[in-house]
């Protein structure tokens, strides 16, 4: 037999204590207190470290989130056209032919040739803080895209900010 391997040994053959669920159920209520006060506590490089790591953690949960929302409002759609389905399948097909008709037919204009866009046009410089000479900001004036995957930094590291 291994060493270090008593306690489980211990709980399999006597269980465990009454009131060990309860003790650990409580323990792990407590966890979100202790980590924001050490958070706050928190000086120097260690502050920076545990605030990346917190906010990286916040970002991922807000994806998450909006994943999960995504996909729900989906199921729902899928569920209203199940219902009524049953009643009359050949209308409900012909609107749902229809609404594509409708969505291809919007973007059937000429469109303008792509063009490269001047800085001047594209950027607006911002100077923030005290210092009038650094101006290393800048707000994009033009209507921007970004993928899927994208985070925002906070509005202070931001070098671009969006519209």
């Amino acid at each position: 037999m291994p060493q270090g391997d008593y306690i489980e040994l211990h709980r399999k053959r006597y269980g465990y204590r009454r009131d060990y669920f309860e003790l650990k159920r409580k323990k792990e209520a407590r966890q979100p207190h202790k980590h924001s006060e050490i958070a706050q506590k928190a000086r120097g490089i260690k502050g920076k470290i545990i605030a990346k790591k917190n906010y990286a953690e916040k970002a991922l949960m807000k994806k998450t989130l909006a994943m999960h929302e995504e996909s729900s409002t989906r199921h729902n759609v899928d569920d209203d056209v199940h219902e009524g389905a049953s009643s009359n399948i050949s209308t409900l097909s012909n609107s749902i032919k229809q609404k594509r008709k409708e969505r291809a037919g919007k973007w059937e204009v000429p469109l303008p040739k792509v063009r490269p866009v001047a800085e001047d046009e594209m950027f607006k410089v911002l100077r923030t803080g005290k210092r009038k000479t650094k101006q290393w900001k800048r707000m994009i004036t033009k209507a921007t895209f970004v993928g899927p995957g994208f985070t925002r930094k906070p509005p202070k590291y931001e070098r671009f900010i969006r519209p």
